[in-house]
């Protein structure tokens, strides 16, 4: 089972990460998606 959250930036740019039970995402993929959005990488995990 599967699902996505959207994050949004303080200039209204969206990103959407698939978040799947049981999968975990490439360490470089986590510090890009929160580097687009604007959060270090433990803000960002602590929204999973």
């Amino acid at each position: 089972m599967g699902s996505h959250q959207r994050f949004r930036d303080a200039h209204g740019r969206s990103t959407t990460v698939p978040a799947h039970k049981g999968r975990d995402s490439a360490p470089p993929l986590l510090r890009q998606i929160a580097k687009d959005i604007g959060m270090t990488v433990e803000e960002f995990l602590s929204h999973r």
